[in-house]
């Protein structure tokens, strides 16, 4: 009943910048924290950044001062701007979404991931 869909993987050189955004859809009561993960080649799937419904963001040390997540409630949309790249940034992203959705005349709760985008860094 909720799908996640990312936009905006892509190559960049070291030093560069991506946007990537996540919307949710689907029959969605309402959307409590959203987030990105990631997971390098070969190893597990790390967290990246969470933004709560209102704006309280938390991020990981390796990416503080360099990505920037944030969303638009009124889009169920959530973006993580990503500056000053590096080659250990190179990982498939992952959206990740805390959702409360209608369900018949229950209103119930599941956490979704989105399908995955490959951010790659080159040197």
């Amino acid at each position: 009943q909720v799908r996640l869909v990312e936009s905006g993987g892509g190559l960049v050189q070291a030093g560069g910048s991506l946007r990537l955004s996540c919307a949710a859809s689907g029959s969605i009561f309402s959307i409590n924290a959203m987030g990105w993960f990631r997971q390098p080649p070969g190893k597990q799937r790390e967290l990246v950044a969470t933004v709560t419904s209102g704006g309280n963001t938390n991020y990981a040390d390796s990416v503080k001062g360099r990505f920037t997540i944030s969303r638009d409630n009124a889009k169920n949309t959530v973006y993580l701007q990503m500056n000053s790249l590096k080659p250990d940034d190179t990982a498939v992203y992952y959206c990740n979404s805390q959702v409360r959705f209608v369900s018949g005349p229950r209103v119930e709760y599941v956490e979704v991931w989105g399908q995955g985008t490959l951010v790659t860094v080159s040197s």
